[in-house]
């Protein structure tokens, strides 16, 4: 991490754990800037866990969580919109096309990059899925459109849950191609949670399961 860069995701005291189970996160610190970051560990550990407490969809026990300034605990609204993410298991899109569900993702986003989405639908072969609903697509054609918001969003922090999960090879290699030219991009900060080591991409820093 290039500590010359202020931290685009400050996490304090942080602690999270499941009822009647050993915390995932207790009393855990970082700060995390931008590039590509790896949040690696074996599967069960609690990446997605902690992706969604970052994401502020699973609530903290303690701890603060601050992304490009907002606070999640004082400024919730003004957090999220500064976060993208979705939940690769949500049903919540089903019914959307999957312009539709970008247009709901994308909405807010004043920096979304048009240019860049339509490179990466092209680059996912999504043309022919664009329009339909997202049930009738398979699972790694979801995940594409899912991946195809969040890379072309101007949102500060990005969290990609498994990324590579279900996809083809020439998806996969345009992922990490868009991922690798992002990473140099000032002002934006990748969170890539992944049970393997990352090879592809240049990376920022990575932070190791469990946490200690």
């Amino acid at each position: 991490m290039n500590s010359a860069l202020p931290p685009l995701l400050q996490i304090e005291a942080l602690r999270f754990a499941y009822p009647e189970q050993a915390p995932i996160a207790n009393g855990w610190s970082a700060a995390i800037g931008p590039g590509v970051t790896l949040l690696y560990g074996d599967t069960g550990a609690g990446k997605s866990a902690l992706l969604q407490v970052i994401a502020g969809v699973l609530p903290a026990t303690k701890g603060r969580l601050t992304v490009a300034g907002a606070s999640l605990d004082a400024a919730a609204e003004a957090y999220r919109r500064n976060v993208f993410f979705v939940d690769p298991a949500t049903d919540a899109f089903d019914q959307f096309t999957a312009r539709a569900c970008t247009a709901a993702l994308r909405e807010g986003d004043d920096r979304f990059d048009d240019a860049l989405w339509q490179a990466l639908v092209e680059g996912f072969s999504l043309p022919p899925h664009i329009d339909k609903p997202m049930y009738m697509l398979s699972t790694g054609s979801r995940r594409k459109v899912w991946l195809a918001a969040a890379l072309a969003s101007g949102r500060p922090l990005v969290l990609l849950d498994e990324p590579t999960a279900a996809l083809d090879a020439g998806s996969v290699r345009c992922l990490w191609g868009a991922l690798a030219d992002l990473a140099a991009r000032p002002g934006r900060a990748f969170v890539v949670a992944s049970a393997a080591r990352i090879d592809e991409v240049p990376l920022a820093a990575t932070i190791a399961l469990p946490l200690h």
